[in-house]
């Protein structure tokens, strides 16, 4: 597989996936992860993308100010 941005390499790896909610952020660890050998650039799986927007969606509304989970941690 190569990237979309650079065509380079991909390879698996395990990354941590950040994002801001309002007054919040949300940090999910060790999300499957394809990075570019060349560029860095981080794509994820059609499956994995929405497990993330689940994870998101179920933590938005319980923290209040920073949350880490680890993506293979049930969160619901």
């Amino acid at each position: 597989m190569t990237c979309f941005m650079c065509k380079g390499r991909l390879e698996d790896k395990q990354t941590t996936f950040m994002v801001e909610v309002e007054k919040s952020v949300i940090i999910i660890r060790n999300v499957p992860s394809q990075v570019c050998r060349q560029c860095g650039e981080t794509s994820y799986s059609d499956d994995v993308a929405r497990e993330i927007e689940v994870i998101v969606n179920a933590l938005k509304n319980t923290i209040s100010e920073i949350s880490v989970v680890s993506y293979t941690d049930k969160v619901a």
